[in-house]
């Protein structure tokens, strides 16, 4: 899980937080030194870099012939960039990924949205974010190219209007449930009937 302070310093301000959250969750890593490779739809197995000098050596070595994710966000790496020797190490570092991989998933989500017809109902909004993570990990959607296609823009106001508690207040409210169910659990009587073994 990433904290709740470097979504609220580092994340593409245009999303809420608890989608930030929820897209780290369901397309990241909680390691931002995590690099994976595939190449022709199979997963090549890389030893664990150890530090950002051998994740970036990992990321130049097969940036060119594979497609390479990198850090929280699991972000593109190479994208926009002609020559694999021009990839920094900002790539791994945590708020750097964490930035440039929310930005450009809310382009991502822009572009399910609109392709949706940019609805309103509070319903929709699941299946607009699980497209997006899929075209996220795919980078496709509907035959686009999500990461070169060009940002519809407009703003994400489905995700903003609704109702969705930030991390803060979801780890408020799990506090919360978690003293209420123990005062239940202290309070509580017998809930298993002894008597017919002569129990108490």
């Amino acid at each position: 899980m990433v904290a709740a302070a470097l979504i609220k310093e580092c994340a593409d301000p245009s999303l809420n937080p608890a989608i930030v959250e929820q897209f780290v969750a369901a397309a990241g890593s909680t390691d931002p030194l995590t690099v994976t490779v595939k190449s022709g739809g199979r997963l090549i197995l890389v030893q664990k870099p150890s530090s950002t000098d051998e994740a970036m050596a990992i990321i130049r070595q097969h940036a060119e012939r594979s497609v390479v994710r990198v850090g929280l966000t699991q972000f593109p790496a190479g994208l926009g960039v002609k020559d694999a020797g021009d990839l920094k190490p900002e790539l791994v570092d945590p708020c750097e990924n964490l930035r440039s991989g929310t930005a450009m998933f809310a382009k991502v989500l822009r572009i399910v949205s609109k392709w949706y017809g940019n609805p309103t109902s509070e319903e929709a909004l699941p299946h607009i974010f699980e497209d997006a993570v899929y075209a996220w990990k795919t980078g496709e959607f509907e035959g686009v190219s999500v990461f070169q296609a060009k940002d519809p823009g407009g703003g994400l106001e489905l995700q903003q209007r609704r109702n969705v508690p930030s991390i803060v207040d979801q780890d408020a409210a799990g506090t919360t449930r978690d003293k209420q169910a123990h005062e239940d659990v202290a309070g509580a009587g017998i809930r298993i009937d002894l008597s017919r073994i002569g129990g108490n």
